[in-house]
């Protein structure tokens, strides 16, 4: 199975801005970036310089996908530029650079084998590896090929004997790094792609297959062959809620109205599970202070970068506090990254954030009531107990931000406190069905349905998840469909250079796409949350492949690749229909 290179493409082309302050030595650099604090280690690595002397700014950031987790030539350069100029510089890629210099996605290619008995039971799980890390190496960009591909080659079954050799190897392209999902979709997709082949050549249902091979919940926690530990998951539970969103039973029906009209329809199914990051700062904070007009402000140092923090850390505080978003938003604001204090933490990475920095959001809660609460005994000449976000001492009460506004005088405010907790990785997990229809007179695929059940734990705001997964989902059928970084194999030329070259996955690719969840809270973090950023990608790669395949394997194609363009099905069907009048 070959996992093609793709491009990232934020909104926003990479720009840098670097300005150098002579008298103290410091830099004051803005970029697009995934944490300051990560951008600033990676600076200071690169440079020699210590990191109390480079200042990092981000701000609105439009997209990463993991490519910019990292810094880039152009920013040192720019950096010394600004340090020999005497004067600020700034550098703005343009489209065409991201193609030829941003680092690139994927890039994998995966042999895999899987042994199982007379009965469906597996017994080994065997893969080859080969990972294209480009011209030169990121910091990431081993660690995709091998540990990211191997921590979750089990999946969601139980496979006694498992191995994986993986070979790591330089070419002349641009270099690969981390992007959504950075090898768990690809591994996944293997994984799915093995059991769907499996059931097919044996006679098997792929259902019963599945429901044969997952680990049960009574087994939680469970160490797999190669050492990974998963603490939770009700796996059988969320692909039967699937099978019922996707109207599984009903689709024999369906597939015989696209027969009458010419059309191959098919559909697939990836049950999976991920690893979302345990982080590499030892804890995450978050700090709390007031300013002289009593508002909240809280800063932490994972970054958004689209994902809509400011919503979720905001209700973490609220649903603490409570009060309701409408009457505490306003006082309330997030800031992801502050100059002015030395927080400690992850950036924005692995899925990480809500449960790395939402979490010690969550623990701020307690602190800040509790900081309060002296101050509140104070103010009403009483003791006081807290709840639905006012101090109440006697017959007297006094609101969270009314207290805070009153005390605003002071400086520091005595309200001001911090939390901090260390949160290991999550395994997120769910079941993703796809269902296709195919024109073989053209190899246009239609994703004409879409379902999606995840358990990503405790979720904190429904609507966030679900433009998430949507998201997500959309970039794995992309991959699926069309996207690929071809390079010419004589004269190394990058081919797909532009957006004439290289399609982006359009809103119209997807008829319809139904989210549901499947809360298995783990015990980790403060939340009980399980990351989901990566989640849609993760499970798209797997069941929009297998509904391809269902989809032409009566026509007698037995295996594709991604991207499965219409030339390339045509193609494949032409032969198929050849071979068989043959």
């Amino acid at each position: 199975m070959r996992s093609q290179r793709l491009v990232g493409n934020p909104i926003e082309p990479r720009a840098f801005l670097a300005s150098f302050d002579a008298a103290s030595g410091v830099f004051t650099v803005y970029s697009p970036s995934q944490g300051l604090n990560g951008m600033r280690g990676f600076l200071a690595a690169a440079t020699g310089l210590p990191g109390e002397k480079i200042r990092v700014v981000t701000e609105l950031v439009g997209g990463s996908f993991g490519i910019r987790s990292f810094s880039y030539a152009e920013h040192v350069a720019v950096m010394l530029a600004a340090q020999k100029l005497g004067r600020p510089v700034k550098w703005v890629a343009t489209r065409s650079e991201i193609f030829l210099s941003d680092n690139h996605g994927r890039g994998l290619t995966l042999a895999g084998e899987l042994a199982l008995d007379r009965d469906g039971k597996f017994l080994a799980l065997r893969f080859d590896d080969c990972a294209d890390l480009g011209a030169y190496s990121t910091p990431f960009g081993p660690q995709i090929g091998s540990r990211n591909i191997t921590i979750t080659m089990g999946g969601v079954y139980r496979v006694p004997a498992m191995h994986a050799h993986t070979r790591c190897a330089y070419s002349n392209a641009v270099p690969v790094s981390a992007y959504r999902g950075a090898g768990r979709p690809d591994i996944a997709c293997a994984i799915e792609r093995l059991v769907d082949l499996a059931a097919a050549e044996h006679g098997f249902d792929p259902i019963a297959l599945r429901r044969r091979n997952f680990i049960p919940p009574e087994a939680m926690p469970y160490k797999t062959a190669n050492g990974t530990t998963y603490d939770c998951g009700e796996f059988e539970a969320v692909m039967d809620k699937a099978l019922l969103l996707a109207d599984w039973k009903g689709f024999p029906a369906r597939r015989e109205r696209a027969k009458r009209e010419g059309k191959l329809r098919g559909i697939g199914i990836a049950t999976f599970l991920e690893a979302s990051a345990a982080g590499v700062a030892p804890k995450d904070q978050a700090y709390a202070r007031f300013d002289a007009s009593g508002i909240l402000h809280v800063s932490c140092v994972s970054q958004s970068t689209g994902q809509g923090h400011e919503t979720a850390f905001v209700r973490i505080l609220c649903e603490g506090l409570g009060l309701t978003h409408e009457n505490a938003g306003e006082p309330i604001r997030i800031h992801e990254g502050n100059l002015d204090l030395a927080v400690v933490g992850n950036g924005t990475g692995g899925s990480r954030s809500l449960y790395g920095a939402g979490s010690a959001v969550k623990l701020l809660v307690s602190k800040l009531i509790e900081t309060a609460k002296p101050h509140a005994a104070v103010a009403l000449s009483a003791d006081v107990e807290y709840s639905g976000g006012q101090f109440r001492g006697g017959s007297k009460s006094i609101g969270f931000f009314e207290l805070a506004k009153k005390l605003a005088g002071l400086s520091p405010h005595p309200m001001d406190c911090f939390a901090e907790g260390s949160f290991g990785a999550t395994f997120p997990n769910g079941c993703h069905i796809a269902e296709v229809e195919i024109d073989p007179e053209t190899g246009v695929v239609d994703a004409v349905d879409y379902a999606t059940v995840d358990d990503i734990g405790n979720v904190v705001d429904h609507t966030s998840v679900e433009g998430q997964v949507h998201g997500g989902v959309l970039q794995g059928v992309g991959q699926v469909l069309g996207e690929h970084a071809i390079y010419d194999g004589e004269t190394g030329q990058l081919l797909a250079g532009s957006f004439m070259d290289y399609p982006m996955p359009r809103a119209d690719w997807m008829r319809a796409i139904r989210c549901d969840e499947h809360a298995v809270p783990t015990k980790a973090n403060a939340l009980g949350s399980k990351g989901v950023g990566e989640s849609g990608t993760s499970g798209a790669l797997g069941a929009t492949m297998n509904a391809i395949l269902d989809a032409v394997r009566p026509a007698g194609i037995a295996d594709l690749d991604m991207p499965v363009t219409p030339d390339r099905l045509w193609r494949a069907l032409r032969q198929a229909r050849n071979k068989a009048g043959n």
